[in-house]
């Protein structure tokens, strides 16, 4: 939404307040997906390298579903 939306509305169409509140939720959801990282990494006895994965993950994009499906495949077995 912050690149496909909100910066063409501030470039294109000079509306930089959809930048200012798309960005500020991708923030906050950046935040979230940290602490909830370290709190499942508590929780379920992560490795310090399974840690490190999922918070690279999150500067990547698509990292996180990356990461999601490698947890799920691990699960299984």
């Amino acid at each position: 939404m912050l690149l496909g939306i909100a910066m063409p509305l501030k470039y294109v169409a000079g509306q930089p307040e959809a930048v200012r509140v798309v960005g500020s939720l991708h923030g906050l959801l950046f935040v979230v997906y940290v602490l909830m990282v370290l709190l499942a990494a508590r929780r379920f006895s992560w490795r310090p390298a399974l840690i490190l994965m999922a918070l690279a993950a999150a500067v990547l994009p698509f990292g996180p579903f990356w990461f999601d499906a490698k947890l799920r495949r691990e699960h299984r077995q």
